[in-house]
């Protein structure tokens, strides 16, 4: 479950003032937005990476607020992957369980296991420059489910993909989803997107969010 209580947020003449929102245990949820909504402001809030004036973050049971980006059970894509350059896509897979001080044979077994998943065995040799967009999309996927999450964070993630390549990732998304039993906010504008992945939509606008049902998009 991902919860936001009652927060509050401003930069500059920006602001997020008494916004709530709450993503049910293992759902997939999309939030739409204007550009310049706050989207992605509100997934670094989720993250840790931004933080609040007022309110309350909750993962699961536990209340992060103040916890740091690394203890709050959250796997991030950001926008375009933001892989590491000079990392391989091996290093970059166990970039996290290192950071969590995992054996090392564990890290190799679970490196070894998300290649497989993702599709993406024969490139971990690979830096990121090497790549194609989709498969820049799959090891920053598989960078952030290596971390273990609870919660599966995801800005634009479709966004700099063709339409066939979109079509192929979004399917991923939901496998990924499903067999790793994560609760999803995914970030979009795109009425496509939501319709193909959403359980629930939301929509940010004017500093607030919103439940609206997919028939609205239609």
């Amino acid at each position: 479950m991902i919860r936001l209580e009652n927060i509050a947020w401003s930069a500059g003449q920006f602001k997020l003032e008494n916004l709530s929102l709450t993503v049910p245990k293992n759902c997939y949820a999309v939030l739409m937005g204007k550009t310049g909504s706050g989207k992605t402001s509100l997934v670094e809030i989720l993250c840790g990476l931004r933080l609040l004036t007022a309110g309350k973050v909750w993962i699961g049971e536990d209340d992060v607020t103040y916890a740091l980006p690394g203890e709050r059970g959250i796997g991030y894509v950001p926008q375009d992957g933001a892989l590491f350059p000079t990392m391989t896509v091996r290093e970059q897979l166990a970039f996290a369980p290192r950071l969590q001080k995992r054996p090392l044979k564990e890290i190799e077994a679970l490196v070894k296991r998300l290649a497989d998943e993702l599709g993406i065995a024969g490139l971990l040799d690979r830096l990121p420059q090497k790549l194609s967009g989709g498969e820049r999309q799959r090891v920053a996927l598989g960078r952030a489910l290596a971390a273990k999450p609870k919660v599966l964070l995801l800005d634009e993630p479709l966004s700099a993909l063709d339409e066939e390549m979109r079509d192929e990732v979004a399917q991923l998304l939901k496998r990924v989803r499903r067999e790793h039993g994560l609760t999803a906010l995914h970030i979009t504008h795109s009425k496509q997107e939501a319709l193909q992945l959403a359980d629930v939509v939301f929509r940010l606008e004017n500093g607030q969010v919103s439940e609206t049902t997919l028939d609205s998009l239609n």
